[in-house]
C-alpha cells in the first residue's frame, strides 16, 4: 500500500492500514521544512515517527536484499518517502508499480489528479483511491481512470475491475456526523447514496422501564455519572469506555449506560435545492415584518372604505371599490353636491392615501436594499436564538454549513478570512457571518454565543478551537460544544477537564481524519464503506460485504455470524448478483410480492449462502479481522 498525502489524514490512514489491517505501508510525505500544516502530535504521527527511529535497521536490510530505500527510510512494516510532490520518479520510487493500491489524499485536489493520472500509466491494475473536494470533478475522473484501466486490460471493463477508482472528501464524510453532534437531539445519522441509517442516542432507562432495543442495539456509552450520555470514551482513557456491538447479554447487564440504536433506515432521495433561483432571496425576504403589516392594514382600509361606499351610494362592489382608488390616488373630482357620506368617505379615502406614500417609499427602499445585499454578508439578526454557532469556513466548515441548513437549523459563522472557501456558500444560503479572529474579544458575542444552542469549533488549528470553546464556556457555562481536536490523547485530557469544570454541559470532541481514515482504508483494500459513525471517540463502520469467500459468514445463520464487539450483520441486498449497485440503495416497492433492495430485520436462524450480500456494522479491528487481505510473503518463501 502507498499512501501520498500532506497533512494528519495521511498519518492517520498510513496507521490505520499498518496497525489495524497489517498492511505493508509506503508514506509519501513533503520534507519536514515544507509541511502544509504544522506536525502534530497524536498516535498516528507517533507512529509514523517510529518508522524513522528504525532508518539504520532498513538500511541494514538492503544490502542483504531488501526493498530499496531510494531518499526515505523503512522496515518490514513499511517506509517513509520524503518528497515535495507525487512525480513519476517519486512514485516509482515508492513502488507503484508493484503495489496493490495508492492513495492520494494532498489537500490539494490538483494535485492529486494529476498524481492520479501518472500513477495509473505507471501501473493499469493498480487500485486508486483520491481525496476530491469537488464532487462533480470527482465524478468524472473516476469514471476516466477506470475507463483506462479497462483498456489496459484488454477492453474489457471486467477485467479491469480489481483495477478500481474510489473518489472520497474527507469532507463529505465527516461532515454528516459533526452536523448531527451539534443537533438539539441526539440523533446520528450516516448517509450514503441513497442509503439513510439513523442512530439514536438514548439515555440510560428509568427503573421499571423497558429499553427498545430498536432494530438494533450498536454501543453501550460509558459509563458517567455527571454525563451517561457524553462520556468521552477515547482509547486508553482509563475509564469504562464505550462498548461496541454488544450481545443481549451485555445490553441487560448494563445499568446506568446509555446506548446507540438503530432506530431507522429510509431512502434519501435528491436533495430539494437547486439551482433555480439560488441567489434571489425569498420575496416574504424583500419587506421587513413591520413594513407587511402597515401594507396589510392599508388593504384592510381600502376594503372597509369600498364597502361603506357601496352601502352609502348604492352602487356595486367593483364599482364602488374603482371609485375608493381614484379618491385615494386623488385623481377624482370633489364630491360637491354629494351627500354627507359621501363627502366623509371621500375625505377618509385621501387620508389613507396620504398614509400609503411613505409606505410605498419605504418598500421600494427596502426591496432595492434586499437586492442590493443578496450578495453581501448578512449579520446575525436581533433576536436571533437557538441557533448554532460555527467557527470555520474551511472545507469541513462549508459541508457541515450546507448539512445544517438542510436540515432548517438556523446557523451564524465566524471566520477571520473573508476569502474562506465557504464565504460563497454562506452567501447562497443567506447565512450571517461574523468576520474576526475568534480568538478576539467580541467576535464571538457578535455572533450570538450567549444564546445559542451549541458551538461547533471546526478550525484547521486545536489550540484556536480550545480557546473559543473555553472563552464561549466563560460566557455561557452550559452552552454544549463540539470541537475538532485531531489528537486522542489531547482530546481526552481536554474532556475531562471541560466536564470536571462544567458537569451540567455536553462537550463532544470528534477528529475528521479519524471518521475519514476508516472509508479510505477500506477503499484501498477494495471493500465498500458506506459510512462512519462515531461513538465518542471510537469509530463504528457499516460496510457492504459479499459473503463468498468468508468463513465467518458463508454458511453460518445471522446469529452464529454475530461476533460481540466486532461485527454484526445487519442487512440482506436481495437483487440479483449481476443487478446489484456499488453502493445499496433502499426500495421502497415491492415487486411481484418481493422487496428488492436491502432486507432489514433478518431472522437469527438464516443461513447466509455464498451468494449473498450483507450490510454489516463492524469496528475498525472488526472489520480488519474479517476482510483483512492477506500479507503478502516475500519471494522464497
Amino acid at each position: 500500500m502507498v499512501v501520498c498525502g500532506d497533512d494528519g489524514l495521511a498519518h492517520r490512514l498510513a496507521a490505520e492500514l499498518r496497525g489495524v489491517y497489517g498492511e505493508q505501508v509506503t508514506l509519501v510525505v513533503p520534507p519536514s521544512g515544507r509541511r502544509v500544516r504544522q506536525p502534530v502530535v497524536g498516535r498516528a504521527r507517533a507512529a509514523s515517527a517510529a518508522l524513522l527511529d528504525r532508518v539504520s535497521a532498513a538500511v541494514n536490510r538492503t544490502a542483504s536484499g531488501g526493498e530499496p530505500t531510494g531518499n526515505g527510510n523503512g522496515n518490514g512494516n513499511g517506509r517513509i518517502v520524503e518528497a515535495p510532490e507525487a512525480t513519476e520518479a517519486v512514485l516509482a520510487d515508492a513502488g507503484v508499480d508493484r503495489a496493490a493500491a495508492l492513495a492520494l489524499v494532498y489537500d490539494d485536489d490538483e494535485t492529486n489528479i494529476r498524481a492520479a493520472l501518472t500513477a495509473r500509466r505507471l501501473n493499469p491494475r493498480l487500485r486508486l483511491v483520491l481525496r476530491l473536494y469537488n464532487r462533480r470533478l470527482g465524478q468524472h475522473i473516476e469514471e476516466l481512470l477506470d475507463q483506462s484501466a479497462a483498456l489496459a486490460a484488454g477492453g474489457s471493463p471486467a477485467s479491469g475491475a480489481d483495477a478500481s477508482t474510489t473518489v472520497l472528501s474527507d469532507a463529505d464524510t465527516a461532515a454528516p456526523a459533526l452536523a448531527a453532534t451539534a443537533l438539539a437531539g441526539t440523533s446520528k445519522v450516516v448517509q450514503t447514496d441513497g442509503l439513510l441509517l439513523r442512530a439514536v442516542e438514548r439515555p440510560p432507562p428509568r427503573p421499571g422501564e423497558v429499553a427498545d432495543p430498536g432494530l438494533s442495539t450498536l454501543a453501550l456509552l460509558s459509563a458517567t455519572s455527571n454525563d451517561p450520555a457524553g462520556a468521552d470514551g477515547s482509547e486508553g482513557s482509563g475509564e469504562q469506555g464505550p462498548q461496541l456491538l454488544p450481545d443481549a447479554a451485555a445490553v441487560a447487564a448494563a445499568t446506568g449506560r446509555g446506548t446507540i440504536v438503530l432506530e431507522q433506515v429510509s431512502y434519501a432521495g435528491a436533495s430539494s435545492s437547486s439551482g433555480l433561483g439560488a441567489g434571489v432571496p425569498p420575496l416574504a425576504s424583500l419587506f421587513s415584518r413591520r413594513l407587511r403589516w402597515s401594507l396589510a392594514g392599508l388593504v384592510a382600509c381600502v376594503a372597509g372604505l369600498a364597502v361603506a361606499l357601496s352601502v352609502v351610494t348604492g352602487d356595486h362592489l367593483l364599482y364602488a371599490t374603482y371609485i375608493t382608488l381614484l379618491d385615494l390616488f386623488a385623481i377624482d373630482d370633489p364630491a360637491l353636491g354629494e351627500s354627507a357620506g359621501r363627502q366623509v368617505l371621500q375625505l377618509l379615502s385621501g387620508l389613507v392615501g396620504l398614509l400609503l406614500l411613505p409606505v410605498l417609499l419605504a418598500a421600494v427602499l427596502e426591496a432595492l436594499g434586499t437586492f442590493r445585499t443578496a450578495s453581501a454578508l448578512r449579520k446575525p439578526p436581533r433576536g436571533l436564538s437557538g441557533h448554532v454557532v460555527l467557527l470555520g469556513l474551511g472545507k469541513i466548515g462549508t459541508r457541515v454549513l450546507t448539512r445544517l441548513r438542510e436540515l432548517h437549523i438556523p446557523v451564524v459563522c465566524v471566520e477571520a478570512d473573508p476569502e474562506a472557501r465557504g464565504m460563497a456558500t454562506a452567501r447562497r444560503l443567506r447565512v450571517p457571518v461574523v468576520l474576526g479572529d475568534v480568538t478576539q474579544e467580541g467576535v464571538l458575542e457578535a455572533a450570538k454565543i450567549h444564546r445559542a444552542h451549541a458551538l461547533l469549533a471546526l478550525t484547521s488549528a486545536d489550540t484556536t478551537n480550545l480557546e473559543a470553546v473555553l472563552y464561549a464556556r466563560s460566557v455561557r457555562p452550559d452552552l454544549r460544544v463540539v470541537l475538532r481536536l485531531y489528537d486522542d490523547d489531547f482530546a481526552t485530557a481536554v474532556y475531562r477537564t471541560l466536564r470536571a469544570a462544567h458537569p451540567g454541559a455536553l462537550t463532544r470532541s470528534r477528529s475528521v481524519s479519524h471518521l475519514a481514515a476508516p472509508a479510505f482504508a477500506g477503499a484501498m483494500l477494495g471493500r465498500q464503506i458506506l459510512g462512519a459513525l462515531p461513538v465518542e471517540r471510537q469509530v463504528l463502520l457499516f460496510a457492504a460485504v459479499d459473503v463468498a469467500g468468508h468463513p465467518q459468514l458463508e454458511g453460518r445463520t445471522v446469529g452464529e455470524a454475530f461476533r460481540p464487539g466486532a461485527w454484526r450483520v445487519l442487512a440482506l441486498d436481495t437483487a440479483a448478483p449481476g443487478e446489484r449497485r456499488d453502493e445499496p440503495a433502499v426500495e421502497e416497492a415491492y415487486e411481484e410480492g418481493r422487496r428488492s433492495g436491502l432486507l432489514w430485520d433478518l431472522p437469527d436462524t438464516y443461513v447466509l449462502r455464498s451468494e449473498d450480500r450483507v450490510v454489516l456494522a463492524a469496528t475498525r479491528r472488526g472489520l480488519a479481522e474479517l476482510l483483512g487481505r492477506r500479507r503478502r510473503e516475500p519471494a522464497g518463501t
